[in-house]
């Protein structure tokens, strides 16, 4: 089974900075990717950023050139940070990673249980 852990959410105004973080433990062979979600209220989860093992990046049109993600793969630990927020950006972050637990258990999906963030003046 693998853990994670997502310190950091919290209330911020329009403009600021947030950073999140998801601490990934428990049975991990390697981990494929890391990524976050958000679910805005009503609204779908949707994909944010997503990093690969590989050192790829990828975002959303909505954060890109404004939330930057990023892992350092020796404490299994991610990263999202977010500037210039929008009210928009309100929402629950999810983090979400794609693990190879062990031989024969490959590409497991394991959610941690969701941050709030607000943009709220």
């Amino acid at each position: 089974q693998v853990q994670l852990v997502e310190p950091g959410g919290g209330l911020v105004q329009p403009g600021g900075s947030l950073r999140l973080s998801c601490v990934a433990s428990g049975s991990i062979g390697s981990i494929n990717s890391m990524n976050w979600y958000r679910q805005p209220p009503g609204k779908e989860r949707e994909l944010v950023a997503s990093s690969t093992s590989g050192g790829n990046t990828d975002y959303a049109d909505s954060v890109k050139g404004r939330f930057t993600i990023s892992r350092v793969n020796a404490n299994n630990t991610m990263y999202l940070q977010m500037n210039s927020l929008k009210p928009e950006d309100t929402a629950i972050y999810y983090c979400h990673v794609n693990v190879n637990v062990r031989a024969g258990l490959y590409g497991r999906n394991y959610w941690g249980k969701g941050t709030l963030v607000t943009v709220s003046s």
